[in-house]
């Protein structure tokens, strides 16, 4: 175990020299889960001008607590005439603050009688009033370059009347799935072979995390052909990612392919699951590479990797640094556990109770078991050669996309 590399190196030697992708531009309908290539300055006030926050009557402070004449009527998107001195106007939610007026009094609180309301007394100057600029101000800083286009950030783009947005091109990632055993899903299974549940899986998550997965495609078990569809992956994608064959069994072919012809950066990790991982960089012409990211092929240990390699490494080649690192938190251990000279990434689910958090770890944590992994709220992190007893704190690695 003495050659096993820790996690911090492995991340480390993942984000050396990561080049940020190209920018493209596209209609802001079409820019959800998109990273913003460059900061957008606010054009306009948000709100435009002084509106009400609700239904009711809109008049001058000073003038409360007695009967006033309505002497207009202001709805939503239209234009407001100066308010009459000693008077007030019927305003509803959205409806421009008049010239004049001051605050706004919800209409549950008013007496009518025909043409003339009584206000009650003491009403604040500003109440109910959303003053113009309050949420955004002509001239800052809208959002920042990084920013994942989400649906609260792409209403505020909306809200400055933007219809197109500059964002990072999406990496792109060449799917390769290596073993003779591994089939297809719609095929008849014979003896000796399994489903591939790695593909669909890993091919969400790498969406998730950013990317746009250009090719999917099945490796043998024959050293020529691994060494062939890994340089033409290489040639057309940015990413190449492979489950299996990064081992040292007689039928492990990536990791000698990628010596032969490109670089291995990192090998075999003190993780479980998930120590034969390989990291790297394959040629893709005379001037560039691609990165490369072998994780083996356990469903567990796939799922586990995506999540601690290929999320930070997409957040680098986009600029997003909220994909570069997980959320943490501490949590009580609901469970028991024992390490060896390996960090344990245990799936966990996480309740939130008013005396902190707990973590409930799946019963059953094999690397083979992917339906540990369905409900995880997080990866309970358990440091190399520790003993967790029930109500130790624990720190936890939040999944979020």
């Amino acid at each position: 175990m003495g050659d096993l590399q820790p996690i911090s190196a492995a991340l480390e030697a993942l984000l050396v020299d990561v080049s940020v992708i190209g920018v493209e531009s596209v209609p802001l309908e079409a820019a959800a889960g998109r990273v913003l290539a460059e900061a957008v300055t606010a054009q306009l006030d948000v709100p435009p001008f002084d509106n009400s926050a609700m239904d009711g009557y809109v008049l001058r402070a000073a003038d409360a607590g007695q009967w006033l004449p309505v002497s207009q009527r202001i709805a939503a998107g239209t234009q407001a005439k100066a308010l009459a001195p000693g008077s007030c106007a019927r305003i509803f939610t959205g409806g421009e603050i008049p010239t004049g007026a001051d605050c706004v009094v919800m209409q549950e609180r008013v007496q009518v009688d025909g043409d003339r309301a009584l206000m009650p007394a003491d009403i604040p100057t500003g109440d109910n009033v959303r003053r113009q600029g309050r949420d955004v101000r002509q001239g800052s800083i809208l959002l920042d370059a990084g920013e994942r286009l989400e649906a609260a950030a792409l209403g505020h783009l909306a809200g400055q009347g933007i219809t197109q947005v500059s964002v990072r091109r999406r990496p792109r990632v060449a799917l390769l799935s290596t073993g003779d055993e591994i089939i297809e899903p719609g095929t008849p299974l014979k003896p000796g072979q399994l489903y591939n549940s790695n593909r669909p899986m890993l091919r969400r998550l790498l969406e998730n995390f950013g990317a746009e997965v250009v090719s999917t495609v099945s490796v043998p078990d024959d050293y020529a052909r691994t060494v062939a569809l890994l340089t033409a992956a290489a040639a057309e994608a940015d990413l190449v990612v492979t489950t299996g064959g990064v081992s040292v069994g007689e039928e492990d072919h990536v990791k000698a392919a990628l010596e032969a012809i490109g670089q291995l950066d990192m090998w075999k990790l003190a993780i479980r699951p998930g120590k034969p991982l390989a990291l790297g960089r394959l040629p893709r012409n005379d001037v560039s590479q691609a990165r490369f990211v072998g994780l083996p092929g356990n469903p567990v240990s796939g799922f586990v990797g995506a999540w601690l390699f290929l999320r930070p490494l997409l957040g680098a080649m986009l600029g997003c640094p909220a994909l570069t690192s997980l959320p943490a938190v501490t949590a009580k251990a609901g469970f028991a556990t024992s390490t060896g000279p390996r960090e344990h990434y245990m799936r966990v689910t996480l309740e939130f109770t008013p005396s902190g958090v707990t973590a409930t770890a799946f019963e059953d944590q094999n690397s083979g078991v992917l339906s540990s992994c369905i409900n995880a709220d997080a990866f309970a992190v358990i440091p190399a050669n520790s003993d967790i007893a029930e109500g130790d704190a624990i720190s936890c690695l939040w999944l979020a996309c």
